[in-house]
């Protein structure tokens, strides 16, 4: 493997934990960190029932918490890790945000904006471009993502992602 590849599994798992205590809230488990320098600057998960916000996604999380902490909201040098694919509110955020890189977990079929469905962190038409990566630990990220959705179903009322 390489150096990088061995950062972005590193970087993944701390995603991983993120997602663990989105799950433990009761929340979609899709889990979120941004690092810049080889650090975690900034750490996100969803919140959008407990917050019953629906911009409360792991990625705008992190990213709000990354702006704040930097006192600026060019996020330039920065990568954001995240378990699934992001959605097109979340890639909008990134281009906005000029954030360097997106590394992702799981694809997301229906609803992803990082090549699945849409494409838009690489769209030339924008005024900035970010790099990906997607499946990194897809399998782990997808297993949370079942676990929390068949739990619902068993419950008897699962919320919609």
């Amino acid at each position: 493997m390489t150096e990088q590849t061995d950062l972005d599994n590193q970087f993944m798992l701390e995603a991983l934990k993120e997602a663990q205590k989105a799950y433990d809230l009761d929340e979609a488990p899709v889990g979120a960190v941004v690092v810049y320098n080889g650090q975690i600057y900034a750490r996100g998960h969803n919140l959008r029932e407990n917050r019953q916000d629906p911009t409360a996604h792991a990625e705008i999380v992190a990213i709000r918490e990354a702006s704040q902490k930097r006192n600026c909201w060019r996020l330039h040098g920065m990568t954001l890790y995240v378990t699934l694919e992001p959605c097109p509110m979340c890639a909008g955020a990134m281009v906005n945000a000029r954030l360097d890189r997106v590394v992702f977990g799981a694809a997301d079929p229906k609803a992803g904006a990082v090549g699945s469905l849409l494409n838009i962190v690489a769209d030339e038409r924008l005024n900035h471009r970010l790099e990906f990566r997607g499946g990194v630990l897809a399998d782990e990220s997808q297993t949370l993502l079942k676990s929390f959705f068949k739990s619902k179903r068993h419950a008897g009322g699962a919320r919609l992602l």
